[in-house]
């Protein structure tokens, strides 16, 4: 069975895109409607921008989106078994399942990443990789630095394989657990390059501010079962995906069991469609029987 996976924030590189919409006519004419539909022409800094320009939230998230979406639509023989997105890239899987019409689904990811601008713009917050610890003293260790008086949240925010797990919240939390999953045996822990502390309590303005347009929003059963970032389940019921949706800004990404569990669904061939190749990356370490490859560029 064949898995589409959708990547998120990270994956963005200059040129992104660009290929796709010299060469084909339906990828231009749909990066020219992303263009009108946000009032801004996005595909200008995704083929010639700066890193710095690329990284802003309010450009990253639509960026990937509309790369990703793109992709799915010019595909000849895109039929889905199955399909995930890694936190923004849910996004990117709804669209491409057809939940999501194209323009819905750009507008919701733009107030999405407004909106998580915005958070982060409220408090200082930051991110971390730690590798080589399991999840479990990964949670404790954030347990304890958050109820550290003066500290502030700290908590895993992405489940990205085993071994690998990101955690988010207020720099100085994120700090003080850094320092102390190292004395606890962590292999490392590396700070991201982030705006803010995603997928952690520090997102509930975001979610506060996202709710009434993802409950406006029309979504429909998609075609095959979407795996959800909060419980790693498929879904087809519009109305749990919208719930899934919004609490996702808050909750972790649970991408490892994503991807086991879909492998325990049938899953033997992933495809990752979006700029870069970190989901194929995690796949293979999760579900080294299976293969994991790159969808047209």
């Amino acid at each position: 069975m064949k898995a589409y996976v959708f990547p998120g924030q990270g994956a963005q590189f200059t040129g992104m895109g660009q290929d796709l919409y010299n060469s084909n006519p339906k990828a231009k004419e749909l990066f020219e409607k992303a263009n009108e539909i946000l009032g801004w022409r996005i595909s200008d800094i995704m083929f010639t921008g700066t890193a710095d320009e690329l990284k802003q939230t309010k450009v990253t998230q639509p960026a990937i989106f509309i790369h990703s979406v793109v992709l799915a639509k010019c595909m000849e023989n895109f039929k889905p078994d199955m399909v995930a997105g890694h936190s923004l890239g849910e996004f990117s899987a709804l669209t491409a399942a057809g939940a999501l019409s194209f323009e819905e689904g750009l507008v919701l990811v733009s107030k999405r990443a407004f909106a998580m601008q915005k958070a982060c713009e409220l408090k200082p917050s930051t991110m971390a990789a730690v590798l080589g610890m399991e999840d479990g003293p990964i949670e404790e260790v954030c347990a304890e630095v958050t109820k550290t008086a003066g500290k502030g949240v700290v908590v895993a925010a992405n489940y990205n394989s085993h071994g690998q797990v990101v955690i988010s919240g207020d720099i100085d939390a994120v700090a003080a657990a850094g320092e102390a999953l190292k004395a606890k045996g962590a292999r490392r822990v590396v700070p991201l390059a982030v705006g803010g502390a995603f997928h952690s309590p520090l997102m509930d303005p975001a979610r506060v501010e996202l709710a009434e347009a993802i409950e406006k929003a029309v979504i429909t059963a998609p075609v095959c079962p979407v795996y959800q970032n909060v419980d790693a389940l498929p879904h087809t019921d519009p109305a749990e995906i919208k719930k899934n949706l919004l609490i996702q800004l808050t909750h972790p990404v649970r991408w490892a069991q994503i991807v086991e569990k879909m492998v325990a669904d049938g899953a033997n061939e992933f495809v990752e469609l979006g700029p870069g190749t970190v989901l194929q990356g995690l796949v293979k370490k999760l579900a080294p029987a299976g293969t994991a490859i790159s969808g047209l560029q």
